[in-house]
């Protein structure tokens, strides 16, 4: 068993302290101090594989050979559509979402989908349970091949004997070191063993994804060096309680992080969503005060999604409730003192809700219009046109500022039947959709002229 002393490091910074506390002296963060180890170079070099590595040779960059870097496709389309087209040859993936999210069950799809031997190490659960999700989600194949294990060593003498095309490790946190005076899930640990993985899957040129646990504010568990170490990095978003499930590409090293990937999860596990706004306006109901739809771009991605509101005389004027769902409860904040002092629109003493249909986070300003005219609706409780849609910034001086890609948003509402939609007057220029009227306003005020909801 190799010494190692022992030392407390932040998770954000990667800085060493030799007493706990409750904050890092070197970026200022609280409650980032874990107990971790560290030692000579030697003794590290050993234990986390780098003194296996042979030495590089530099090469002239016009002699490399891109094609070994193509992606293979994984048989699961929307994961494709993140990647890029596929997994790239020896590349290393980390995986991370809320536990119950979906992870092993996207995992196992894959392997189904997978054309070649693969891999699955399992590390939290017993090989019994692994199966029996394998048999409900169809995914038994002989080329799969399954082992329940916790040691590193272990795990790459599994490589060495099935010498798989695919690896998947269930999950990161899960595995240990024996070389390492640490528990499974320690800063040590984790940056260890992702490190080794990493110099085998360069060896060998093979692909290995890794399941990251997530924190209680949904970043990834363990050190920062993780997310560095691996080339890419997916997060797998999602409400319990809705089926849909969103795949996110936090980092890629081979392309674009702008890309989503939508699943709905069904009884027989993921099913991809190739036309998402479809599903996230089935079940609209027409007429009804507080509710328009919003074309919100996710990436490269146009959706339509339904943004709601509804106001109501609070009981208690001295601190009426905000309730923000689906978009930033500080987005809706300002937006409402927008209202009141640029259109007149006073709800300071009315209790305001707003939600986005379906379990999509609006991260971005291009729905703050659609928002506005949702509470001036329901506050009104006048409803807006049903083939409506509305896209665009609000500034705090009441002006409306244009949303990136606009022509792109508008062509998907023109798809699915929307005949008007209220734009920055800056963003009408030069955009001309076959079906839908532009009707472009200058500030919040004119917008809610446009939409029938005046206030005098």
């Amino acid at each position: 068993m190799v010494k190692l002393r022992t030392v407390y490091r932040c998770t954000d910074c990667g800085a060493a302290t030799p007493k706990w506390a409750g904050r890092c002296g070197s970026c200022g963060a609280w409650n980032s101090l874990v107990e971790d180890v560290e030692g000579d170079d030697e003794i590290i070099s050993i234990a986390t594989g780098m003194a296996l590595v042979p030495a590089g040779i530099p090469k002239p960059i016009d002699s490399l050979d891109a094609t070994i870097s193509e992606p293979q496709t994984t048989g699961v389309e929307e994961l494709d559509r993140v990647l890029g087209g596929g997994l790239v040859p020896g590349s290393v993936t980390l995986l991370g979402g809320e536990p119950g999210i979906g992870k092993s069950t996207l995992l196992l799809q894959l392997l189904a989908a997978w054309s070649g031997q693969t891999l699955y190490v399992t590390a939290e659960e017993s090989a019994q349970q692994v199966h029996m999700r394998a048999e409900r989600l169809n995914a038994i194949k002989p080329d799969l091949w399954l082992v329940a294990e916790m040691s590193l060593n272990n795990i790459i003498k599994s490589i060495d004997q099935v010498e798989p095309q695919l690896v998947i490790i269930d999950s990161i946190q899960a595995i240990a070191d024996p070389l390492l005076n640490s528990a499974p899930g320690s800063v040590s640990q984790v940056r260890g063993c992702a490190h080794r993985l990493v110099q085998e899957a360069k060896a060998r040129n093979l692909p290995i994804i890794l399941v990251g646990h997530v924190t209680k504010d949904g970043g990834l568990a363990g050190p920062r060096v993780l997310e560095h170490v691996v080339d890419t990095v997916l997060s797998f978003e999602g409400e319990r309680h809705h089926a849909l499930r969103l795949l996110r590409a936090v980092k890629h090293r081979f392309g674009s992080t702008n890309e989503l990937g939508l699943f709905e999860m069904t009884e027989m596990g993921l099913r991809s969503v190739p036309d998402a706004s479809k599903l996230f306006l089935a079940d609209r109901r027409a007429g009804v005060p507080g509710s328009i739809v919003v074309p919100a771009l996710e990436g490269h991605r146009p959706l339509l999604v339904e943004v709601q509101a509804l106001t109501n005389l609070s009981p208690s004027h001295v601190s009426p409730r905000r309730s923000a769902q689906g978009v930033d409860s500080g987005r809706l904040a300002m937006l409402l003192a927008v209202l009141e002092r640029r259109a007149n629109v006073n709800l300071s003493q009315h209790e305001v809700f707003a939600s986005v249909v379906g379990g999509v986070k609006l991260g971005e300003p291009g729905a703050d219009l659609g928002l506005c005219l949702a509470l001036v609706s329901a506050s009104t409780d006048r409803p807006l046109p049903e083939n409506l849609v509305a896209c665009g910034e609000v500034g705090l001086a009441g002006e409306l500022r244009q949303a990136s890609n606009t022509a792109r948003r508008l062509a998907e509402a023109a798809r699915l039947g929307f005949t008007r939609a209220i734009i920055p007057a800056s963003s009408a220029v030069d955009i001309n959709i076959p079906g839908i009227k532009l009707e472009p306003a200058q500030t919040v005020a004119q917008a809610l002229a446009l939409a029938g909801l005046s206030i005098n």
